[in-house]
Protein backbone atom coordinates (compact mmCIF):
# COMPACT_ATOMS: atom_id res chain seq x y z
CA UNK A 1 0.00 0.00 0.00
CA UNK A 2 1.46 3.33 -1.09
CA UNK A 3 0.81 6.60 0.73
CA UNK A 4 -1.66 7.64 -1.97
CA UNK A 5 -3.41 4.27 -1.66
CA UNK A 6 -3.54 4.73 2.11
CA UNK A 7 -5.33 8.06 1.74
CA UNK A 8 -7.64 6.53 -0.85
CA UNK A 9 -8.49 3.68 1.52
CA UNK A 10 -9.37 6.13 4.29
CA UNK A 11 -11.63 8.11 1.98
CA UNK A 12 -13.36 5.00 0.66
CA UNK A 13 -13.90 3.47 4.10
CA UNK A 14 -14.93 6.53 6.11
CA UNK A 15 -15.98 9.21 3.61
CA UNK A 16 -13.54 11.57 5.31
CA UNK A 17 -14.65 15.21 5.44
CA UNK A 18 -12.32 18.13 4.72
CA UNK A 19 -12.39 19.01 8.43
CA UNK A 20 -11.32 15.49 9.39
CA UNK A 21 -8.56 15.47 6.76
CA UNK A 22 -7.29 18.69 8.32
CA UNK A 23 -7.21 17.02 11.76
CA UNK A 24 -5.38 13.95 10.47
CA UNK A 25 -2.86 16.00 8.50
CA UNK A 26 -2.23 18.22 11.52
CA UNK A 27 -1.71 15.14 13.70
CA UNK A 28 0.74 13.65 11.20
CA UNK A 29 2.70 16.91 11.20
CA UNK A 30 2.79 17.02 15.01
CA UNK A 31 3.81 13.36 15.18
CA UNK A 32 6.68 13.78 12.74
CA UNK A 33 7.92 16.93 14.45
CA UNK A 34 7.72 15.53 18.00
CA UNK A 35 9.30 12.24 16.97
CA UNK A 36 12.64 13.99 16.55
CA UNK A 37 12.62 14.62 20.31
CA UNK A 38 10.68 11.66 21.74
CA UNK A 39 11.19 8.80 19.27
CA UNK A 40 7.42 8.36 19.03
CA UNK A 41 7.56 6.29 15.85
CA UNK A 42 10.39 4.34 14.23
CA UNK A 43 12.55 6.30 11.81
CA UNK A 44 12.00 3.63 9.16
CA UNK A 45 8.22 4.24 9.18
CA UNK A 46 8.22 8.02 8.73
CA UNK A 47 8.15 7.88 4.93
CA UNK A 48 5.12 5.57 5.10
CA UNK A 49 3.32 7.20 8.04
CA UNK A 50 -0.15 7.17 6.46
CA UNK A 51 0.02 3.45 5.74
CA UNK A 52 2.04 2.23 8.72
CA UNK A 53 0.34 4.31 11.40
CA UNK A 54 -2.81 6.14 10.28
CA UNK A 55 -4.50 3.40 8.22
CA UNK A 56 -3.09 0.72 10.52
CA UNK A 57 -4.95 2.46 13.37
CA UNK A 58 -8.09 3.42 11.44
CA UNK A 59 -8.79 -0.16 10.34
CA UNK A 60 -9.74 -1.01 13.93
CA UNK A 61 -12.98 0.89 13.43
CA UNK A 62 -14.18 -1.75 10.97
CA UNK A 63 -14.20 -4.35 13.76
CA UNK A 64 -15.34 -2.23 16.73
CA UNK A 65 -19.11 -2.38 16.40
CA UNK A 66 -21.54 0.49 16.85
CA UNK A 67 -21.11 3.34 19.31
CA UNK A 68 -23.30 2.51 22.32
CA UNK A 69 -22.25 5.55 24.33
CA UNK A 70 -19.70 3.70 26.45
CA UNK A 71 -15.98 4.43 26.31
CA UNK A 72 -13.54 3.15 23.76
CA UNK A 73 -10.47 2.51 25.92
CA UNK A 74 -7.04 2.43 24.28
CA UNK A 75 -4.29 0.83 26.37
CA UNK A 76 -0.69 2.06 26.35
CA UNK A 77 -1.51 4.79 23.85
CA UNK A 78 2.02 6.14 23.53
CA UNK A 79 2.04 8.41 20.48
CA UNK A 80 -1.75 8.25 20.16
CA UNK A 81 -1.92 5.25 17.89
CA UNK A 82 -4.67 4.21 17.47
CA UNK A 83 -6.42 6.50 19.98
CA UNK A 84 -5.90 9.90 18.36
CA UNK A 85 -6.68 8.53 14.89
CA UNK A 86 -9.95 7.00 16.14
CA UNK A 87 -10.90 10.23 17.93
CA UNK A 88 -10.34 12.20 14.71
CA UNK A 89 -12.45 9.85 12.60
CA UNK A 90 -15.46 9.28 14.86
CA UNK A 91 -17.16 11.28 17.59
CA UNK A 92 -17.39 8.57 20.23
CA UNK A 93 -16.04 8.83 23.80
CA UNK A 94 -12.45 7.62 23.94
CA UNK A 95 -10.03 7.28 26.85
CA UNK A 96 -6.33 6.71 26.27
CA UNK A 97 -4.36 5.03 29.05
CA UNK A 98 -0.69 5.96 29.29
CA UNK A 99 1.74 5.82 32.21
CA UNK A 100 4.80 7.69 30.84
CA UNK A 101 4.86 11.38 31.78
CA UNK A 102 6.27 12.66 28.48
CA UNK A 103 3.72 10.67 26.50
CA UNK A 104 0.87 11.91 28.71
CA UNK A 105 1.97 15.51 28.12
CA UNK A 106 2.26 14.87 24.39
CA UNK A 107 -1.20 13.33 24.16
CA UNK A 108 -2.80 16.14 26.17
CA UNK A 109 -1.13 18.70 23.90
CA UNK A 110 -2.44 16.90 20.79
CA UNK A 111 -5.99 16.73 22.19
CA UNK A 112 -5.88 20.47 22.90
CA UNK A 113 -4.28 21.36 19.57
CA UNK A 114 -6.82 19.34 17.56
CA UNK A 115 -9.79 20.25 19.75
CA UNK A 116 -10.75 16.64 20.34
CA UNK A 117 -13.52 17.04 22.90
CA UNK A 118 -14.38 13.33 22.75
CA UNK A 119 -10.92 12.20 23.92
CA UNK A 120 -9.24 12.23 27.31
CA UNK A 121 -6.18 10.72 29.02
CA UNK A 122 -5.86 8.52 32.09
CA UNK A 123 -2.31 8.94 33.37
CA UNK A 124 -1.27 5.70 35.04
CA UNK A 125 -0.97 1.96 34.64
CA UNK A 126 -3.80 0.00 33.07
CA UNK A 127 -4.31 -1.95 36.28
CA UNK A 128 -5.06 1.28 38.17
CA UNK A 129 -7.84 2.53 35.85
CA UNK A 130 -11.10 2.49 37.87
CA UNK A 131 -13.29 -0.46 36.93
CA UNK A 132 -15.75 0.28 34.15
CA UNK A 133 -17.39 -1.46 31.20
CA UNK A 134 -15.88 -0.35 27.91
CA UNK A 135 -17.58 -0.71 24.55
CA UNK A 136 -14.20 -1.34 22.92
CA UNK A 137 -10.71 -2.06 24.23
CA UNK A 138 -7.80 -1.57 21.86
CA UNK A 139 -4.06 -1.87 22.31
CA UNK A 140 -1.26 -1.48 19.79
CA UNK A 141 2.19 -2.67 20.91
CA UNK A 142 1.16 -2.67 24.58
CA UNK A 143 1.79 -6.18 25.93
CA UNK A 144 1.63 -9.88 24.98
CA UNK A 145 -1.97 -11.08 24.79
CA UNK A 146 -2.15 -13.06 28.07
CA UNK A 147 -0.78 -10.13 30.09
CA UNK A 148 -2.92 -7.62 28.17
CA UNK A 149 -6.16 -9.46 28.88
CA UNK A 150 -5.36 -9.95 32.56
CA UNK A 151 -4.44 -6.30 33.11
CA UNK A 152 -7.61 -4.92 31.51
CA UNK A 153 -10.29 -7.48 32.38
CA UNK A 154 -11.78 -5.10 35.00
CA UNK A 155 -12.55 -2.65 32.16
CA UNK A 156 -14.74 -5.09 30.25
CA UNK A 157 -17.97 -7.05 30.30
CA UNK A 158 -19.46 -9.68 27.99
CA UNK A 159 -20.40 -7.01 25.42
CA UNK A 160 -16.94 -5.46 25.21
CA UNK A 161 -15.16 -5.88 21.87
CA UNK A 162 -11.40 -6.32 22.12
CA UNK A 163 -9.66 -5.09 18.94
CA UNK A 164 -5.96 -5.90 19.15
CA UNK A 165 -3.41 -5.45 16.37
CA UNK A 166 -0.81 -8.17 16.91
CA UNK A 167 1.37 -8.03 13.82
CA UNK A 168 2.90 -11.22 12.53
CA UNK A 169 2.75 -12.93 15.92
CA UNK A 170 -1.04 -12.85 16.26
CA UNK A 171 -1.71 -16.56 15.92
CA UNK A 172 1.07 -17.51 18.34
CA UNK A 173 -0.16 -15.04 20.96
CA UNK A 174 -3.70 -16.31 20.57
CA UNK A 175 -2.64 -19.90 21.08
CA UNK A 176 -0.69 -18.88 24.20
CA UNK A 177 -3.78 -17.16 25.65
CA UNK A 178 -6.45 -19.75 24.81
CA UNK A 179 -5.83 -22.15 27.74
CA UNK A 180 -6.47 -19.38 30.29
CA UNK A 181 -9.40 -17.61 28.61
CA UNK A 182 -12.84 -18.44 27.32
CA UNK A 183 -14.76 -16.30 24.84
CA UNK A 184 -15.13 -15.81 21.12
CA UNK A 185 -11.83 -15.12 19.37
CA UNK A 186 -11.06 -14.69 15.71
CA UNK A 187 -8.16 -13.38 13.65
CA UNK A 188 -8.57 -10.78 10.91
CA UNK A 189 -5.89 -9.92 8.33
CA UNK A 190 -4.40 -6.43 8.49
CA UNK A 191 -5.11 -4.19 5.51
CA UNK A 192 -1.59 -2.76 5.70
CA UNK A 193 0.45 -5.98 5.86
CA UNK A 194 -0.61 -9.33 4.43
CA UNK A 195 1.47 -11.14 7.06
CA UNK A 196 0.03 -9.23 10.02
CA UNK A 197 -3.28 -9.70 11.79
CA UNK A 198 -5.72 -8.35 14.36
CA UNK A 199 -7.16 -10.42 17.18
CA UNK A 200 -10.85 -9.69 17.76
CA UNK A 201 -12.48 -11.04 20.94
CA UNK A 202 -15.84 -10.86 22.72
CA UNK A 203 -17.33 -12.29 25.87
CA UNK A 204 -14.01 -12.84 27.61
CA UNK A 205 -13.78 -14.47 31.02
CA UNK A 206 -10.96 -16.39 32.70
CA UNK A 207 -11.17 -20.09 31.92
CA UNK A 208 -13.02 -22.05 34.57
CA UNK A 209 -14.91 -19.09 35.98
CA UNK A 210 -18.53 -19.93 36.63
CA UNK A 211 -20.83 -17.37 35.04
CA UNK A 212 -23.30 -15.87 37.44
CA UNK A 213 -21.14 -16.51 40.52
CA UNK A 214 -18.58 -14.24 42.24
Amino acid sequence: MTEDEARGWLQAQFDVSRETWDLLERYVAILLSASDEQNLIAESTKAHIWMRHIVDSAQLLNHAGDDDGRDWIDLGSGAGLPGIVIACLVDRPLMMVESRRKRIDFLNDVITDLGLGNARIFGGRVETVPATKAAVISARAYAPLPKLLASALHLSDKKTVWVLPKGRNAQNELEAARPAWQGVFHVEPSVTDADSALIIARGLTPAGKKKGRP
